[in-house]
């Protein structure tokens, strides 16, 4: 095995969106799956509505060889990843004077949420653009804006779980946003609310949106064999 890849700084944060085929081994699939769960690696599964992918799974933890030998075999499998997101778990910029137990579930989450079975994902950006460049802006004036930010995301506080992974240098956009909820509609209700919040409204570039159902592997395999 290739010596580990890790970083002090957080865990490696690995989205694959599959489709199976008719040579998809469902038991293969399961055991990769299991078999990725060691150490302080994760693997969330979820069934994908709509017609993205078939199969979802979001893997973190602080190897990301790791995370390459569940991608490779789940590809040995039988299934197709058809799209990806790399990226890490981290703390922001803006999180100084943050209790530190509120910032170690940002570096090592633990997941998924209890209760929490619909998954949505999306990648997102700050913009540049001529009207809102948001690199060009002081400091102390992003701080001030994330902070407000926070605020209305903490209104959505045992409904929605947010998981905000820095992807720059390592993938198309700069963050990869996972949400959890138990009702899709608070997703849909905590999106909408902070598009409004200026950080967003004016600053924010979004990317195509995954939606899922999140269950143990057998039955994610199980439900999507009935397509």
């Amino acid at each position: 095995m290739a010596d580990p890849v890790t970083s002090a700084a957080g865990w490696g944060v690995l989205h694959l969106f599959c489709n199976q085929g008719p040579a998809t081994d469902k038991e293969a699939v399961s055991v990769a799956v299991k078999a990725a769960h060691e150490g302080d690696h994760q693997v969330v599964t979820f069934a994908v509505l709509g017609h993205k992918a078939e199969i979802g799974f979001l893997a973190l933890g602080p190897d990301l060889w790791r995370l390459r030998r569940l991608q490779a075999d789940l590809t040995a499998a039988g299934l197709t990843v058809v799209d990806s997101y790399v990226s890490m778990t981290e703390v922001s910029e803006y999180a100084q004077g943050v209790p530190p137990e509120r910032l170690e579930p940002r570096l090592h989450p633990r997941l998924p949420p209890e209760g929490k079975r619909v998954i949505c994902f999306y990648p997102m950006s700050k913009r540049r653009s001529v009207a809102g460049n948001w690199y060009m802006l002081p400091y102390e004036e992003r701080r001030d804006l994330m902070e407000s930010h926070g605020r209305k995301g903490r209104e959505f506080a045992g409904r929605v779980v947010q998981l905000v992974t820095g992807s720059t240098g390592l993938d198309d956009w700069e963050w990869g946003v996972t949400l959890f909820a138990a009702d899709p509609a608070d997703l849909k209700a905590c999106v909408y609310e902070m598009r409004f919040d200026p950080a967003s409204a004016v600053y924010a570039e979004f990317g195509a949106f995954v939606t899922g159902l999140i269950g143990p592997v057998e039955e994610i395999l199980a439900e999507v064999g009935r397509s």
